[in-house]
This record gives structure tokens, sequence and C-alpha cells, in this order.
């Protein structure tokens, strides 16, 4: 394992009990010391099955997975791993435990053993940086869902986890809790330099990623930068998943003859590109 690389997975298969189908077949990826990877595909394409190998949820059928170092199918390292690698799942309900938010924060911190005046150090600062100091005293029930989201990662946060990894953790939000819950990762990887594993059905989230993986049948289809992957428009609708509107409106645009340039992913960048055009 490179000594940039915080997860390593080598040649990995998996396999449900009780099945024969492979819901992932001999994946082998990387992902480095304060990378935002962005992991897309569609329904049973794999990706949620990846995201619970990672937090040693599951453990492959083959191959080997390396998180900081420790290997997943090591069961003196299960506890340790999901400290390193903390996850949030799609439904933000089934991760609060709580009828305070601050106590709900405080949870995984006292399964830890956390001394009393450090986790209150942890909770404030783990409520702050998920912009949710103010509702520390609140009951969960009556926040928003995107608020409810940013409680279930302030809760992983105090824990000190090196890796973040989200699974579908917008799925059941609306645009404005999906905005939110966004930008909070952004800023701790921004900010904190805090590794992210980005896993979505929702192209436009991947916009800003360092690196995007397509899964697709249990397989790593594509691998590279968003304007890398956004602009194989035919390649990703042959994988039944679309491209960021303005990636596709420029697809459309130079397919009509417009000289427009691959990587337009924003509505910024369209906005640069027509702007340089009429210069001309």
């Amino acid at each position: 394992m490179a000594q940039s690389d915080c997860v390593q997975v080598n040649q990995v298969t998996y396999i449900y009990e009780e099945s024969t189908d492979k819901v992932l077949k001999d994946i082998s990826l990387q992902v480095k010391k304060g990378e935002f990877l962005a992991i897309l595909g569609h329904n049973g394409s794999g990706k949620s099955t990846l995201a619970k190998l990672l937090n040693a949820l599951y453990l492959p059928t083959d191959g080997k997975i390396y998180v900081c170092g420790l290997d997943t199918s090591d069961d003196e390292h299960v506890w340790d791993i999901r400290q390193k690698a903390g996850m949030i799942f799609q439904n933000p309900d089934n991760q609060i435990v709580a009828t305070i938010v601050r106590e709900d924060v405080a949870f995984g911190l006292e399964n830890m053993g956390v001394p009393h005046d450090e986790m209150v150090q942890r909770i404030d600062e783990a409520l702050e940086m998920v912009h949710m100091t103010e509702r520390a005293n609140s009951a969960p029930h009556m926040l928003s869902g995107g608020q409810k989201q940013r409680v279930a990662i302030a809760g992983v946060l105090a824990m000190k986890p090196e890796i973040m990894i989200a699974d579908e953790s917008t799925a059941m939000l609306d645009p404005i809790g999906r905005q939110e819950v966004l930008e909070v990762m952004h800023r701790l990887n921004r900010e904190n330099g805090m590794t992210v594993i980005w896993i979505t059905h929702y192209m436009e989230e991947a916009v800003d990623a360092d690196r995007i993986l397509v899964i697709s049948d249990g397989k790593i289809a594509m691998e590279g930068t968003p304007e890398d992957i956004f602009s194989q428009v035919d390649t990703m609708r042959s994988l039944h998943l679309d491209v960021p509107p303005m990636a596709d409106l420029a697809y459309a645009l130079r397919k009509d003859g417009m000289p427009l340039p691959n990587g337009i992913l924003t509505a910024d960048d369209m906005t640069e590109e027509v702007c340089r055009l009429l210069c001309r």
C-alpha cells in the first residue's frame, strides 16, 4: 500500500450469501489521502456494496481491502477501521438515536469511552463544523432533512475519522438539503484535509470531485477527472447514466456545429465559453 493511499482495494469480488451472482467483480482501486473521490453508478451497479466493504460492514468474498493500512478482514481491526472511516448512510433517521441533537452527537463518543471534558469539546467542534451549533439542544425530529443529515455527519466527525464515506447520503433530501450536505463535505475536504468518498447517482454532485469512478455491472467502467468523464456523453448514456445539464447542453451545441471545448460542467463554464465565442 503506497504511503499516500489511505484506501486500497485489491482485486475484490463480492457475492451475497445464498447467491452465485457477483455483485462486484475483481475490482481494484486506490484512494489518496485528502482526495475527494466521487463514485457513480445506476441502481444495482454495486456502488453501495463497495461502500459497505470499505467500512468493514461486509467482507470481500475474494481479494483484500486496506483502510489506513488495516486489513478489513482482520477481526481485531474492525473497530479501528470504523473509527478511521466514518460512514454516512442514505436515511439520516437511521443514524439518529437520541432525542436531543447534542446527545446524538455524543453517542459514538460514549461508546469509545472518551472522557467527559474532551467529549464536550469534540461535540462543540463537530456541530460548529456542520453549522448546527444553534440547534445543539433541539429535537432531531423537528429538523429538516438536510439538518438531520448534518447532525449525522457531526456524530461521525466527533469521532475524528480520517475518511468519510457517504453512501447516497443526499438521496432522500430536497435540492436545498442536498446542497447543504454537499457543501459541508467539500468544506471538510478542503479545510480539514479529510478524505471523502462520495457515492451518488446525482451527476451534478460529482462536478467538483477530484476524480470520478463509474461502476457498472460490478466493474469499474470509467475513471478520470469530472471533465474527462462528463465529456464522454455517449459512453455515459451507454451505461444508463446521464451527465450534468451544462455538459449535456454543450454536447448538443457541439453536434450542431458550435465550437465549444470539452470540460463544460457548470452554468459559469458555459457563460464563459459563449462570451469568448461572441467576443471573437
